[in-house]
């Protein structure tokens, strides 16, 4: 049977049905959730078992999400501005990715971070681009 064939008989099992099959892709108890989620779920397992599941990052800024923290994605050419006592500091990200603070690449915004408050920052943060 295909993951497709296999997803679409999701749709046939009653609660009962969808916690046995939890049981067998899985491997653990079936969670105490409705049957309609515990269906979206097991298409998940089904398809990611089938066609591999998301890369560790993708699943680390879905975590972050879920967390209710979100970072902007730094691009080429984005400026960013922070004022730190009383010094305004501008950070720029060249068309290569690189971080350009004080007419220096860095290695990254938290070296620059760390570099402007002499202490341990995460460059998003300081920088403004995480929320949460």
């Amino acid at each position: 049977m295909t993951v497709e064939q296999q997803v679409m008989a999701l749709a046939e099992l009653e609660g009962p049905q969808l916690r046995q099959r939890w049981q067998e892709v899985s491997g653990q108890p079936a969670p105490g959730v409705s049957p309609k989620l515990l269906r979206l779920a097991l298409a998940y397992h089904l398809q990611a078992a089938a066609l591999g599941d998301l890369p560790s990052s993708a699943r680390r800024a879905l975590a972050q999400i879920a967390k209710g923290k979100r970072s902007q994605p730094v691009g080429a050419g984005m400026r960013l501005v922070r004022e730190w006592h009383g010094t305004t500091h501008v950070a720029t990200i060249d068309e290569q990715g690189r971080v350009l603070w004080n007419g220096r690449v860095w290695t990254s915004l938290s070296a620059v971070a760390r570099a402007i408050t002499g202490q341990q920052w995460s460059g998003p943060a300081f920088f403004g681009l995480r929320k949460g």
